[in-house]
């Protein structure tokens, strides 16, 4: 089995208040986790106006897939320009035999 995580940093321009953080964050992990089929969640930063930290997962059987998979997602959210991308940081986990 083979887990590719995302940890994605993002940045909300012209954002003022957690309210719209939250509507904008809520959307773009909606449309990511129904679009991709992966699990996503905010893990940190919950409480910064303009900033967010994004854990997105996807599990399978073969690397390049996950690594495609990871690849199309990241270019999605880059697409939408709700958010600007700040960092990202990637890893694949072999588990298993």
């Amino acid at each position: 089995m083979i887990v590719g995580i995302i940890r994605l940093k993002i940045r909300l321009p012209g954002n003022h208040s957690l309210k719209g953080k939250r509507r904008v964050v809520k959307s773009l992990i909606g449309q990511v986790s129904s679009r991709f089929n992966v699990a996503v969640s905010e893990v940190a930063l919950h409480d910064v106006w303009q900033r967010a930290e994004i854990g997105i997962s996807a599990v399978g059987n073969s690397q390049p897939v996950i690594n495609s998979v990871l690849d199309k997602i990241l270019e999605f959210i880059e697409r939408t320009c709700l958010v600007e991308v700040v960092d990202t940081d990637i890893e694949i986990i072999h588990l298993g035999k």
